[in-house]
Parts: C-alpha cells; sequence; structure tokens
C-alpha cells in the first residue's frame, strides 16, 4: 500500500527540476513557434522590434499564468503561504521564457537590420523545429529508450514545429 493513497496528503507537485525543463522547452518552442508564425501586419510596415517583445511579454505571461495556476491547482493547508507557493511556482516556468529566447533573438536582429523580418521568422521556425526534435529526443533517452525509439520521438515532437510550420505557409 502506498503513502499516497491516504486521503489527507495534498495531491502530488509537478515533477522533479528535468521534468519542468523538458516540459517548459517544449512548451516555449512551441508557443514561441505559433507567436512568430502569426505575427502579420495587416498592411502596415513591420517592427521587428514590437514583434520581439511581443513575443518576449507573451512568453512571460504564459510562464506566470501557467506558475499560477498550478500554485492555485495545489492549494493545501501547508505551512507555505499562498503567495509564496504561487510566486515560487511562477518563476519555476523559467524554461518555458528562455525556449522562447531564440525567437525573440531572431526577431531582434531583424529589427538591427541584420536581416529582413521575413528572415527572422524563418530562422525562428527552423530553430524551433530543430529545438522540439531535441526536447524529444532528450525526453526519450532520459526515459530510457534506445536512440532510434528516441529519435523516432524527436521526429514526432519536430512534426508539431513542422505543422506550425505549414498553418503558417497556407495563412499566409
Amino acid at each position: 500500500m502506498s503513502i499516497r493513497s491516504s486521503a489527507s496528503l495534498p495531491p502530488p507537485r509537478r515533477g522533479e527540476p528535468l521534468q519542468r525543463l523538458l516540459f517548459g522547452g517544449v512548451y516555449g518552442s512551441v508557443l514561441a513557434s505559433a507567436l512568430v508564425a502569426a505575427l502579420g501586419h495587416d498592411g502596415h510596415p513591420s517592427d521587428p522590434g514590437y514583434d520581439a517583445l511581443w513575443v518576449a511579454l507573451t512568453a512571460v505571461a504564459s510562464a506566470a499564468s501557467h506558475g499560477y495556476a498550478h500554485a492555485i491547482a495545489h492549494r493545501t493547508d501547508d505551512a507555505a503561504a499562498v503567495t509564496t507557493s504561487a510566486v515560487w511556482s511562477m518563476l519555476t516556468e523559467w524554461p518555458l521564457v528562455v525556449a522562447a529566447l531564440p525567437t525573440v533573438a531572431a526577431l531582434s536582429g531583424a529589427y538591427l537590420h541584420w536581416w529582413s523580418e521575413e528572415a527572422a521568422v524563418d530562422a525562428a521556425l527552423l530553430i524551433n523545429l530543430v529545438a522540439l526534435f531535441g526536447w524529444g529526443l532528450w525526453a526519450a533517452r532520459v526515459a530510457g529508450r534506445t536512440w532510434p525509439a528516441s529519435c523516432r520521438v524527436g521526429g514526432v515532437d519536430a512534426m508539431v514545429g513542422l505543422f506550425i510550420v505549414f498553418a503558417n505557409v497556407v495563412v499566409k
């Protein structure tokens, strides 16, 4: 019989730091891809600086809301103050924000006139596609999968990125 079967214990918190890192990496890569693919200016001139800031702030807001939702979902009668628990939970979402930084960097490069915003969007989608493959590969290897199986998992994760790229092409 497991100790967890006791009705008096709170539900388990999210996994270990590696699981949070993998989750945040995948979530942040998908979020950044979707955000950069959604960039559209509807006849207005592009502003890659604004777009970079928009992606960064959206990633921070997503991380904060995700962490806060976990804090709310795991409220218990323990000794930790609710505010402290909520802030700590939000801070543990840093991998989501970090995963969005390559997209922010690509758009910032366009803002600095190193390349066009279209090139930045293409680069960001490619970087996030490769990152998704890497996150899936890493997660599968950590789970003890073989290299071929891990590559298949990475390929499936990369398909999410390919779907976003395809949707971007179809919509634009």
